[in-house]
């Protein structure tokens, strides 16, 4: 394995280059097929609900509050990981370990099925922890190899590879899912459970791109003792104390912990919202004939937006680089905090494919870039340290904290009103909030 110094055009590829392997995760489990599978299958069973542990629920809420425990788990175990990691000096492990039990887990999805919900729901939980859970490893990474004034382009770049190749073999996937006879494969379901093993497979082969070049730290022989493991935990209050001492970090956090609530609860649950209060053909209509025309009118029109957010979203992030050079991080979260808030009051309002078309085009165009600017931008408030994981682990508990309460509020309106509509909305609010938090921040912070 090369040892490249800090900067290296090599080591700052590699580093993004995870991204490229990852993001088939959010992309074709997260927010396309699998959610599209997800509603097929209870809607070719004739019911919209889910009776686990003797309580009736139902199906877009249920997966909504299996998301939302996942997050809470990895915020609750991150710090403990991240002391470790800080101790043995072997980030790589650990990034490693959760990138393999997530791609484990993708594969397993192949047998999901509504006759077994309890190990189906529990394969998709450890598929979000596998993910998310190396992204503490993996962000905290970012101020070890790139110098601040390469941040935020590097940082861009990894969620430029990131929707590039994820779209790639989403391209493959779908064209499994609506050809399937082109492949050998017996039905558009059973494509959707290979996309799954697809996933896994990508995932595991092209992380190691990223394994090879990034640096292993130091190794410690000492045992690990129950200090140690308690450690993240010691480290996250000496964060927060030295927080207080930074004024610029303290009130950007402030505002990351709701407007990134909103923003993943939003990508999390889009494909679901748009099965769910989408109208995409009438049933009635003379030129449909069965549940499967029914379905492929809608999978059509759900795949034609996912494509449309990812092929705008490589776009979106290298434009929010760009303003950020020339307006600053601050101003440009701004902008994309009033924008989105915007997108959720008209989200309100949808209910014809032409409005989930526009609406996918202008996420896509935000998506991205809050994203990769957020990260960025916090990594250049840090102080001078290089104890980058703890701060990154306060990081992620912050963001994974909101995912928890902004999946739990969503699923908690859509199971007492019955409506999607009334959760997305809501989630606006926060984006307003995030704005006027964010204007609080010191204006010489990133000067």
């Amino acid at each position: 394995m090369p040892i490249l110094p800090k900067g290296h055009p090599k080591l700052l590829n590699a580093w993004a280059f995870y991204d490229w392997a990852n993001s088939v995760y959010s992309l074709v489990i997260a927010s396309a097929v699998f959610p599209i599978f997800y509603k097929i299958i209870f809607k070719e069973s004739g019911r919209n609900y889910v009776t686990i542990f003797g309580m009736q629920c139902k199906d877009t809420a249920m997966i909504s509050f299996v998301t939302a425990f996942a997050f809470l788990i990895v915020a609750l175990f991150s710090p403990i990981l991240s002391g470790i990691a800080d101790y043995v000096g072997n980030k790589k492990s650990f990034l490693r370990f959760f990138c393999y039990m997530g791609a484990i887990s993708c594969i397993g999805l192949y047998w999901f099925n509504l006759d077994n919900l309890f190990i189906s729901y529990t394969l998709y939980f450890f598929g979000l922890i596998g993910f998310w859970s190396s992204l503490v490893f993996y962000n905290s990474y970012l101020p070890d190899i790139a110098f601040p004034d390469q941040q935020d382009r590097v940082s861009a770049r990894g969620f430029s590879l990131g929707y590039f190749g994820s779209t790639l073999l989403l391209l493959l996937n779908l064209a499994m899912v609506m050809f399937p006879k082109t492949f050998g494969i017996d039905g558009a379901e059973e494509a959707m459970r290979i996309s799954f093993i697809s996933v896994g497979l990508w995932w595991i082969g092209f992380s190691h791109i990223t394994y090879y070049y990034l640096p292993k730290g130091n190794q410690n022989k000492q045992p690990i003792t129950k200090a140690v493991i308690m450690n993240g935990f010691n480290e996250l209050r000496k964060v927060w104390q030295q927080l207080q001492e930074n004024l610029a970090l303290k009130r950007y956090l402030y505002s990351y912990f709701v407007f990134i609530m909103a923003v993943q609860t939003v990508m999390l649950i889009a494909t679901y919202f748009g099965s769910t209060e989408i109208i995409w053909k009438n049933p009635d209509d003379p030129t449909l004939q069965g549940l499967d025309k029914i379905f492929q009118v809608e999978k059509t029109g759900l795949i034609i937006c996912i494509l449309l957010i990812q092929l705008i979203a490589i776009v979106g992030a290298f434009i929010t680089s760009r303003a950020s050079e020339k307006f600053g991080n601050i101003k440009t979260l701004l902008f994309l905090n009033a924008f989105w808030a915007i997108l959720c009051v008209f989200a309100y309002s949808m209910k014809v494919p032409n409005d989930f078309y526009i609406m996918a085009g202008l996420v896509g165009l935000v998506m991205g870039g809050i994203q990769s600017l957020a990260r960025s931008t916090y990594s250049k408030l840090l102080p001078e340290t290089e104890d980058t994981a703890s701060f990154f682990s306060f990081y992620d508990v912050t963001e994974k904290i909101g995912i928890v309460i902004g999946m739990s509020i969503y699923g908690i309106i859509d199971q007492v009103t019955g409506s999607m509509r009334n959760s997305i909305v809501f989630l606006g609010v926060f984006f307003v909030i995030g704005f006027f938090l964010l204007l609080r921040v010191p204006k010489k912070a990133l000067s």
